[in-house]
């Protein structure tokens, strides 16, 4: 017997707040880090950080304020699962716009990234841009067809194929780019024994994060595209996943590069702006 909706809006609440907690507490410390660096590490990673904390912040809250909403103040009036079956419900459009744009604020940090790393190629830069955006117009059109769905409607019918598309282009950006960054690595470090056992560690991350990332999207595709309420648990935990991908990078690669003798300095810089 699958999962009814208003049981899964339950798991992914409790979910998403254990995850948050992990963000949060990963987030200071990359404060920590981050604060006593310069340069582009420090001007353009605090506020990316903060962002994506600020956006799994309200992505909770208005969780908490459904779940309160739908058990407590309105249940004499509606039922939870027919409160959460209301698409065009202000909060859950609110809740839709904050996930999409969670990956596309992580996604373009990692196109930039690829981009340094690939010594600024706009043969990197401009298709990586034309998907993002692509994919930041799909998102935002579904949840503007969202906020048209009438009574009786599901995500199933309201364009499923415009939010498998979304799916499919968030794990698509997050594959190749991590495969254009750690093939770069290894091309440039692999005439020099040591520099490359130096780097190893850092490869191993980019790609192990990215795994990350790419598999928790495939995962939310599948429950998806097979009809499953365990997309609502996957939906909800992935703003505090994108976080926390995105500070174990940095402090895997902090830790890393603190214990290791400094690479080549491109590199090393490099990498310290990492993202999932």
């Amino acid at each position: 017997m699958g999962i009814t909706l208003d049981e899964a809006s339950l798991l992914a609440l409790f979910l998403e707040a254990l995850f948050y907690g992990v963000f949060l507490t990963m987030y200071w410390l990359t404060l920590f880090i981050l604060l006593k660096k310069s340069g582009v590490q420090r001007d353009l990673l605090i506020p990316v950080a903060t962002l994506l904390l600020c956006i799994a912040t309200a992505h909770l809250i208005i969780d908490l304020v459904r779940a309160l909403d739908a058990f407590v103040f309105s249940v004499r009036a509606i039922s939870a699962d027919a409160y959460y079956s209301n698409l065009a419900s202000p909060l859950e459009l609110a809740k839709t716009a904050l996930y999409t744009t969670q990956p596309i604020v992580a996604d373009g940090v990692l196109i930039w990234r690829c981009y340094v790393l690939n010594n600024s190629s706009l043969l990197v830069a401009i298709p990586g841009c034309i998907v993002l955006l692509t994919n930041g117009a799909i998102g935002y059109y579904v949840v503007w067809s969202l906020s048209r769905a009438g009574v009786g409607s599901t995500v199933y019918t309201t364009a499923p194929g415009l939010i498998t598309t979304f799916y499919i282009l968030t794990i698509l950006i997050s594959v190749v780019c991590t495969t254009l960054i750690a093939w770069r690595i290894y091309r440039a470090r692999r005439s020099t024994p040591d520099g490359l056992v130096a780097l190893s560690p850092v490869f191993i991350v980019i790609v192990e994060s990215g795994a990350l990332y790419a598999t928790s999207v495939l995962a939310l595709l599948l429950a998806f595209v097979t009809g499953s309420n365990g997309q609502y648990p996957a939906m909800d935990i992935a703003p505090p996943i994108v976080g926390i991908v995105f500070c174990l990078i940095i402090l895997q690669v902090h830790l890393h590069i603190g214990a290791t003798p400094r690479p080549t300095k491109s590199i090393a810089s490099c990498e310290g702006n990492a993202n999932p």
